[in-house]
């Protein structure tokens, strides 16, 4: 059963198309990432789901109400987190989420041991007292977090949640994001960490130009652009070029830099692993790094988009290859 499904979206800000025929879905219980550059039209999506704007077309239904027709149960339905923290910087971390608890008509008691459980699991109870306008930036963050599950929403959108958190925070909350999942919440998240859609995504729908350009799980995707890689890291650097020839000899591409003093090259299938071995023994060329693998989002990204995750450019010569994944 699809949660969030939406259908032909299309938004238009005076001469720029934001939404140009999105099609999304995200099943019960699962995550949905939706990947695309600065621009594509990611966060006009979300705010189309979450009843803030409406479609100039198309239609959307989340957890089965029209956005259009049933707006406030879609709003009594969902939690959303924006990309930039939005709590009241004048009351405390507790006064902010117990505030937010009375507006969703929680009793003073509920609102209070709501607001201290989401404070202990977002590691803030030690500032529970103190005013949000003292708090870090991280900090902010998580407290925003913390306020969209206040509900404990059946549909959450997170847009971009993770911006400004450090990588062991970025880690936990990873971790909150499935737990949310394993209790039967669905959730759409965008964003621009590729390693963070691939931890966490289900499937991924990818946006470029105001259109979904690629939709399969993570795995299919990298199926799609390219099948497997063996990368080589020589012990010695100055063994690159010899490296470089027997990729080549047995990969079924140009051999290309892929990390410090590393090469790699698509191959055909799993036996040539053993036959870069053979090879790499053959001419006495010890290695630090020898490994098959798919390749990573940020390989898909850049070939389905021309662009690094972040950038505003596609890169030069790119041309746009949509690509089909499964069906939603």
């Amino acid at each position: 059963m699809n949660v969030i499904e939406a259908t032909g979206l299309k938004k238009r800000f005076g001469t720029t198309q934001a939404l140009d025929g999105v099609d999304l879905a995200a099943r019960q219980g699962s995550v949905l990432g939706v990947l695309g550059p600065n621009g594509a039209g990611k966060t006009t999506a979300v705010r189309v789901l979450a009843t803030l704007l409406q479609p100039d077309a198309g239609s959307a239904r989340v957890g089965g109400y029209d956005v259009l027709k049933e707006p406030q149960k879609v709003r009594n339905t969902v939690g959303l987190t924006g990309q930039y923290a939005s709590v009241d910087e004048d009351l405390t971390g507790t006064q902010n989420l117990v505030m937010i608890g009375q507006l969703l008509n929680l009793s003073g008691r509920q609102a209070k041991a709501r607001a201290k459980e989401l404070l202990a699991w977002f590691d803030l109870t030690e500032a529970a007292n103190k005013m949000a306008k003292t708090y870090s930036g991280g900090m902010r963050r998580r407290l925003d977090l913390a306020a969209s599950l206040v509900g404990r929403p059946a549909v959450i959108f997170l847009d971009e949640p993770t911006t400004g958190l450090d990588p062991a925070k970025r880690e936990d909350m990873w971790d909150v994001i499935r737990n949310l999942v394993t209790e039967g919440s669905t959730v759409l998240l965008t964003t621009q960490y590729l390693d963070e859609a691939d931890a966490l995504a289900d499937e991924i729908s990818v946006i470029d130009h105001g259109r979904v350009i690629a939709h399969d799980t993570p795995e299919g995707l990298k199926h799609v652009v390219g099948g497997q890689r063996i990368a080589v890291r020589p012990m010695d650097p100055t063994r690159l070029e010899d490296v470089a020839s027997i990729l080549a000899e047995i990969g079924t591409g140009t051999p290309e830099p892929s990390g410090r003093n590393q090469l790699s090259v698509p191959v055909p299938g799993e036996e040539s692993l053993p036959r870069a071995v053979q090879r790499l023994g053959d001419e006495g060329i010890a290695v630090m790094e020898l490994s098959l693998h798919l390749p990573s989002l940020d390989e898909v990204f850049l070939t389905l988009t021309g662009r690094r995750a972040g950038d505003d450019e596609p890169a030069a010569g790119h041309t746009d290859p949509t690509i089909e994944g499964k069906a939603a």
